[in-house]
């Protein structure tokens, strides 16, 4: 499952929408839940200094518009 994490790389300002950026990360996962979770936990141990606003799993239609009009790169975990 592919996921995109939505976070500010500081926790220390308030949350401004422009300054919002995304990653992508790659997990396998028994569940969407399951999924979340590990994405949950490895940013906290990876990025602990990024406030993190929201993971969204990427479905197919919406996985295949990232790949092609984003800078797609998913880390894989």
């Amino acid at each position: 499952m592919i996921y995109k994490v939505f976070y500010q790389e500081t926790k220390d300002r308030s949350p401004r929408r422009e300054q919002t950026r995304s990653l992508y990360v790659e997990v396998d996962a028994a569940s969407e839940l399951e999924g979340r979770i590990k994405v949950r936990e490895w940013l906290e141990l990876t990025y602990p200094e990024y406030n993190i606003e929201f993971i969204d799993r990427l479905k197919e239609k919406h996985l295949e518009y990232e790949q092609t009009h984003a800078d797609f790169k998913p880390e894989r975990i």
